[in-house]
């Protein structure tokens, strides 16, 4: 199994954790590190203890980081490569974590369900108005003859 940890800024991690909880339910493999001004001087010591103890526990660790080139994100970065198969994917987002929770098992590969991440939270990423949502109906409607 692939392991995964989610860390960033504030409560980034705990609220991302919490939402995870109510929609897909407890996860195996699944832990936060929060970036917190109170802990930062033991963060980094915290994230490679938990990227470590997961990795003798899985066969690779994706790294969820919130923003490109935070301290959340370059910790992450140097102990990747301190460290065989970690992968680190930044700009999390909800769609993406709940979907790459629950297929993580079938994935072919570590570099592969990091790409699948990265297309997951894309595609998650979208822009819809009241107008949108109605002509998307409408197709809907249309395409079933109905």
């Amino acid at each position: 199994m692939i392991g995964f940890i989610l860390t960033g800024h504030g409560q980034f991690a705990n609220g991302l954790k919490s939402a995870i909880d109510m929609v897909a339910g407890d996860q195996p493999a699944f832990e936060i590190v929060p970036f917190e001004g109170s802990a930062a001087a033991s963060y980094g010591d915290d994230l490679r203890a938990a990227i470590t103890a997961m990795r003798a526990e899985c066969e690779g660790v994706i790294v969820f980081v919130d923003l490109l080139g935070g301290t959340p994100f370059n910790q992450s970065m140097m102990i990747a490569g301190d460290i065989d198969n970690v992968e680190i994917v930044t700009g999390t987002n909800l769609p993406m974590l709940i979907e790459l929770l629950l297929t993580r098992s079938g994935a072919s590969g570590l570099a592969d369900l990091a790409e699948q991440a990265v297309g997951v939270g894309q595609a998650g990423v979208t822009h819809k108005s009241l107008a949108s949502l109605a002509d998307d109906a409408e197709d809907d409607f249309d395409e079933d003859g109905i």
